[in-house]
């Protein structure tokens, strides 16, 4: 990732793709399991569908928790954003209408496989990122640069699990 300089209030992005000798069915099901999730990320420590919902739909909420160094334990409750089986999933972290993020894989057919991406849009609405932002106002470009350098890392880690996994 090279930097960009870029402010929380730029909702900036980040996103990595990878192919997998997979069909996107095969992908679909690893990708829209958010329960599975934790098993492939090192930050993401659980996740639980909410409210009594057992799977993907627009709509639905699931509770995450997750770990990081520097930011502590925190727990955050996603709203799902998209649900079109086999072609993308995506999910509102926080507020739908303000989230601190957004989250999506989009899978394609290409290849006899899938082509898989994960990308990740900061903000608008306020994250963990933001006290750090508060706390040095200064530093806010490298906060938010050295934080989708981590992001593009551990989502890098991700993808390949899960084309480790859709190609076992």
């Amino acid at each position: 990732m090279e930097w960009t300089g870029a402010r929380y209030a730029d909702q900036p992005t980040v996103e990595v793709t990878t192919w997998v000798a997979a069909p996107p069915g095969t992908v679909w099901a690893l990708v829209s399991d958010v329960t599975r999730m934790p098993e492939m990320s090192e930050e993401l420590q659980s996740a639980r569908w909410a409210e009594g919902a057992s799977g993907p739909a627009v709509g639905v909420r699931f509770i995450g928790r997750s770990r990081h160094e520097q930011f502590g334990e925190w727990e955050t409750t996603s709203t799902v954003v998209a649900c079109d089986p086999e072609r993308e999933f995506a999910w509102a972290v926080g507020d739908p209408a303000e989230p601190s993020a957004v989250w999506r894989f989009g899978l394609e057919p290409r290849d006899g496989g899938t082509a898989l991406s994960q990308r990740m849009r900061m903000g608008p609405g306020r994250s963990g990122l933001s006290f750090a932002i508060d706390a040095m106002p200064e530093k806010e470009q490298k906060i938010v640069f050295v934080r989708l350098r981590e992001f593009e890392r551990g989502m890098t880690a991700t993808l390949e699990h899960i084309r480790q996994r859709a190609e076992a």
